[in-house]
């Protein structure tokens, strides 16, 4: 992933991607290219760098805990961001006015990346899986930020560049996937002797067993110091 994109990166640098050719422009038929390419452009230096780290630690984590799944999370979660996106208007969240925008970049892949890695660690309630979750929300827990448009938080002479459309559509994809594969792999382990009215012969033979080849673990011994009871099982042991 990081090659593509880095390369994705290096021919907008000679001028294969000029305009808003290979993004997602919304509800525009050029646009639907965008939903494959996009998130292999970038804006600048600082735009790819940005995205490339989240990536690699986020998709280490897909693949190293949810092998099962992850190529369908990737690929699925990269494509269905990438067409919620599209069919979202591009309006001025404060004035409602059309917008013309063109929108590149990884993040709406992270964004789904780190919400599959969250919500699938509580769907599943395993405590592995929910470090993960803890882990995703320790360093990454101000990504939440990012699902609301930035003119509500800040006075901006213009519409801001961050595509918040792109977040929060990736973090409902990769909500909704972690539902969908809630019982794929690995969940929470249940013990055969953790059901009620659990019984063993072979676990009982060998308790019965065990109580006649060891009686003097089971007396009841009249001694109330500690010193008298060891005694005791010294000299049973000596016997």
């Amino acid at each position: 992933m990081l090659i593509a994109m880095w390369f994705g990166y290096f021919l907008q640098m000679q001028g294969f991607f000029k305009s808003c050719f290979g993004a997602i422009i919304p509800l525009l038929p050029e646009g639907l290219l965008g939903i494959v390419t996009s998130p292999l452009l970038h804006g600048n230096i600082d735009h790819i760098i940005g995205n490339s780290i989240p990536m690699v630690l986020l998709m280490f984590l897909l693949y190293q805990f949810y092998p099962l799944v992850a190529n369908k999370v990737f690929i699925l979660g990269w494509l269905a961001t990438g067409l919620l996106v599209w069919l979202l208007p591009p309006v001025d969240i404060l004035t409602g006015e059309y917008l013309y925008t063109c929108t590149i970049g990884a993040s709406g892949v992270v964004y789904v990346l780190a919400f599959f890695l969250f919500f699938s660690g509580v769907f599943k309630w395993n405590m592995k899986l929910l470090t993960i979750s803890l882990l995703v929300v320790l360093y990454y827990g101000s990504l939440i930020w990012g699902i609301f448009p930035e003119e509500l938080f800040s006075n901006l002479n213009e519409p801001s560049k961050i595509s918040w459309q792109a977040h929060l559509s990736g973090a409902v994809v990769g909500s909704i996937i972690a539902f969908v594969f809630r019982n794929i792999g690995e969940k929470k382990k249940k013990y055969i002797w953790e059901f009620p009215n659990y019984y063993n012969e072979k676990d009982d033979k060998l308790w019965q067993e065990y109580k006649e080849t060891h009686p003097e673990d089971f007396l009841e011994l009249p001694y109330k110091r500690k010193d008298d009871i060891w005694d005791h099982l010294e000299e049973l042991r000596k016997k």
